[in-house]
């Protein structure tokens, strides 16, 4: 009867054509929306994932990263008691007014990062090279996303003002992206200067610090209790911190529930489009499955001829899915679209696809009901 499914798959390719279109179509729409989710709500976390620092110090309670508040730089000393912690160095988030030199229009809002410019730091290590956070030293010095230039209204190398500040960009990266804003990277003095606040000298936003082995940065975390000597602070895993934020926005923001209804929407959807094609493909076939059940197949064997063509099906609506979405990935990527997939979520969508297929062949094996042998007679 396996047999039967696979080669009635290939005999009559055209029926089954349409539901193998509407999994795969699935499949990408599932595929580009996790990917956009990924890439959008992981922009939250940018400051963490795309640094080096193992730990992050903050104020207690703090949801996500943009929502730092000013600790004191005792927290600095804390942290550098540790015996494990081998380096720390303060991380400054001020929110500006972007004007172009023009000064047209309304501003743009945007986030500065003040950081580190030893080549060293660890502070969006992974984005920058060691050669552009030096030019960072010089007073005024901002770095902005490639992509972020048309919004901004400069080019590379023009100057602006945050804040009435005078700016200039010296380079621009690539994977700096925010959510609501602009990310702007600029040095630990500059962003002060652009802060324009009375600041207890020396405190931050939050202090990062890197502990000499990773693997044991939780066990360290757990020996950093808040102490009021030190005034009030909490400390956070890097990968704790990244998730916090990127939870905050997805689940906390309600942005996070609308993509999951609309996750919803796109497997109903499919799955009553692929069932539709393959309830007609069985009415289709009715003759033909009433002959076999005339000649001693039961109900039960043909429902898995049937089931069995879903998850045919299935699968090749998710090898059309998958090369579909990698292409329509690699040229949102290629156009600065921020996109994000690993292993798991790509897992999860597939597994998906697949209950889909199985799903719409179980709703399909109702079709059977009209192959009764008394319609040969007829």
């Amino acid at each position: 009867m396996i047999a039967l499914a696979r080669k009635t798959l290939i005999h009559e390719w055209r029926r089954f054509l349409p539901a193998v279109l509407a999994i795969a179509f699935s499949g990408v729409l599932l595929t580009v929306q996790a990917a956009l989710v990924l890439g959008i709500f992981g922009s939250a976390s940018v400051y963490v994932t795309g640094s080096t620092a193992d730990l992050w110090a903050g104020f207690p309670g703090t949801q996500s990263v943009n929502f730092g508040r000013a600790i004191s730089p005792d927290v600095d000393v804390r942290l550098r008691m540790d015996p494990d912690v081998t380096a720390v160095e303060p991380y400054v988030w001020v929110e500006g007014d972007w004007r172009d030199q023009a000064n047209a229009g309304g501003g743009v809002p945007v986030f500065v990062s003040g950081i580190e410019t030893q080549p060293d730091a660890m502070m969006f290590a992974r984005l920058i090279k060691p050669a552009t956070r030096r030019r960072l030293a010089d007073p005024g010095a901002v770095v902005v996303d490639r992509a972020d230039l048309a919004s901004l209204g400069v080019d590379d190398g023009a100057t602006a003002t945050i804040n009435g500040q005078r700016v200039h960009v010296v380079a621009t990266v690539s994977g700096l992206r925010a959510l609501g804003g602009v990310n702007v990277l600029a040095s630990i003095d500059t962003a002060r200067m652009l802060d324009g606040a009375d600041a207890v000298p020396g405190s931050a936003t939050y202090f990062v610090a890197r502990v000499r082995d990773p693997a044991k940065a939780d066990a360290v975390r757990q020996r950093l209790v808040p102490d009021p000597a030190f005034g009030p602070f909490e400390v956070w895993t890097a990968d704790a911190f990244a998730t916090l934020s990127q939870r905050y926005w997805i689940f906390d923001t309600g942005a996070g529930v609308a993509v999951l209804f609309m996750a919803g929407i796109v497997c109903l959807v499919g799955a009553v489009v692929a069932s539709q094609s393959l309830m007609a493909m069985v009415v289709a076939s009715a003759r033909e499955y009433a002959t076999l059940n005339a000649l001693g197949a039961s109900l039960a064997a043909l429902s898995r001829v049937v089931v069995e063509q879903a998850c045919w099906i299935g699968g090749l609506g998710l090898v059309v899915g998958g090369v579909v979405s990698a292409a329509l990935l690699s040229v949102a990527a290629s156009r600065d679209v921020p996109v994000a997939l690993n292993v798991t979520v790509a897992a999860a969508c597939a597994a998906l696809v697949i209950a889909l297929a199985l799903v719409s062949g179980l709703i399909a094996v109702r079709g059977l009901s009209r192959a009764d042998p008394s319609m040969l007679l007829r």
